[in-house]
């Protein structure tokens, strides 16, 4: 997504508080709801970043008007609102009501809903631009939305930024979730633009448009529901598809091109170190490598420094991050609500050496204080694309990466934080009485240094434009190619 204009980012932020009005729809559990702000509270005084941002106060300010909007109301998907809302004032981009953690009933109340919009779109210079949409639409790429249903898209916008995820002040993240481009099984938008919108009148979205060729169009289309979004997903020349490799790589003008779209690698049932190995090796040779990252949002670091290693001549330095988490021993009472994936997960504290405020250092091994070259090197030209999608793991990376030297990043800036980020491992909590699940990290990472409030600047900054998505121009791709060949 490119860059937005500093006068549009400013006033989208001055707007974002702005709520829009709420449906009433399934019933949340009966139970003492104060049961949903204890889990909440003592979830919060075990989170690593919840004070990276909000001081004690203002976290304290922020709690109290979410415990009485959420008081108010025994709605499912309201109280999930008002949850969402609250959770992205932490300005954590691993913190939410995770959609793919809920239960069953959760799920099928708040996000199988037949509101979604019939076509995908980018968010272009504070303007929708649509990329693709349902056949027999008068909607082609570069077509600029400016009415949905009677709201102008940028209020939309507006309204929807307060239940977004992202890493400290990284607005430009923020803005990729709101888009659809088809990246998840669950979009970010439909979610929200559903609960907040509602269904359209007779389930059908009333549209105008302007066209590439600047005729202003009126037209109509069917509200989707999430069979028929995956439908439209499956269809879409971009999404990889097989029960082979979810990356690709290809040779145009005698330079390779890795395009990865997640790192995802605990749903990889395939063998993806020997493919990139020998991805890898198949450039030896060539002119030059561009890595396509543009759609990874992270996962699996080990990728990245499969990748890079390869690259690299001489040993790299990583940052200095201390790995922090704000629990000795987890706490007995929020066990209960939690879940996750690692038993260990539950005594980390033990091993760690208090720093004071609360907060506790992890030992970080010696052994990954820097990366070291292997294999055979790969002794060309390397261009990483980049966008605000990038945060986690592809953040990381394109922060090593950037830094080692070996890399030239084109595109836009990344989502994730220099200020550092939190992860490595989640404890999945559940709010007994509504049963609402949310993510909550188990380690925060802080660099030693103090950073600014932002991700990895590009090298070369490149924004798209309504124009180029019409004509199907991608310019970041091909200033990669101008630098490899110049």
């Amino acid at each position: 997504m490119p860059a937005f204009h500093r006068r549009q980012i400013l006033k989208l932020s001055a707007m974002a508080g702005a709520s829009a009005v709420l449906p009433k729809v399934a019933a949340a559990s009966d139970g003492d709801i104060r049961e949903d702000f204890d889990v909440l509270r003592a979830a919060l005084d075990i989170h690593p970043g919840a004070l990276r941002y909000l001081n004690p106060a203002a976290l304290d300010a922020a709690l109290t008007v979410f415990e009485s909007e959420y008081a108010a109301t025994e709605a499912l998907d309201e109280r999930y609102l008002v949850l969402s809302r609250f959770l992205s004032k932490l300005r954590c981009g691993h913190t939410y009501a995770n959609f793919y953690n809920q239960s069953e009933a959760v799920s099928e109340a708040l996000f199988n809903r037949k509101t979604r919009l019939p076509f995908a779109f980018r968010w272009v210079d504070g303007q929708m631009v649509i990329t693709r949409s349902l056949s027999g639409l008068n909607l082609p790429s570069g077509a600029i939305i400016t009415d949905i249903n009677g709201v102008a898209p940028e209020r939309m916008l507006q309204q929807l930024l307060p239940y977004t995820r992202a890493d400290g002040a990284a607005l430009g993240k923020r803005i990729a979730l709101l888009e659809v481009q088809h990246r998840a099984r669950i979009e970010y938008f439909d979610v929200f633009h559903g609960l907040v919108y509602g269904a359209p009148e007779d389930g059908v979205h009333r549209l105008r448009a302007i066209l590439p060729d600047g005729r202003a169009i009126s037209v109509n289309g069917p509200a989707l529901d999430l069979a028929a979004r995956k439908a439209m997903r499956d269809a879409s020349p971009e999404i990889i598809k097989g029960d082979g490799p979810s990356w690709s790589f290809e040779v145009r003008r005698d330079i390779g091109i890795l395009t990865m779209p997640s790192w995802s690698t605990y749903s990889f049932d395939w063998d993806w170190q020997d493919w990139l190995e020998g991805k890898l090796d198949d450039v030896i040779g060539l002119r030059g490598l561009i890595v396509d990252n543009r759609r990874n949002e992270g996962g699996d670091i080990k990728v990245g420094i499969q990748l890079l290693t390869r690259l690299i001549r001489d040993p790299v330095p990583l940052p200095d991050i201390r790995r922090l988490v704000r629990f000795r021993t987890f706490p007995e009472a929020l066990r209960p609500h939690v879940n996750t994936w690692d038993s260990s997960f539950y005594s980390v504290g033990e091993r760690a050496e208090a720093v004071g405020h609360g907060f506790y250092a992890l030992p970080r091994p010696q052994s990954i204080d820097r990366l070291a070259p292997r294999g055979d090197p790969i002794d060309v030209p390397t261009v990483l694309l980049t966008s605000p999608t990038n945060s986690s793991a592809a953040f990381t990376f394109a922060y090593i990466a950037q830094a080692s030297g070996r890399m030239k990043l084109v595109g836009t800036p990344t989502g994730g934080n220099r200020r550092g980020i939190n992860g490595d491992g989640f404890f999945f909590t559940t709010l007994p009485v509504s049963g609402i699940e949310f993510d909550l990290p188990m380690v925060g990472q802080f660099p030693v240094e103090p950073q600014h409030d932002g991700g990895v600047i590009p090298d070369v900054q490149v924004e798209e434009t309504a124009a180029d998505i019409a004509a199907g121009r991608d310019p970041a791709m091909d200033a990669a190619f101008s630098l490899i060949e110049d």
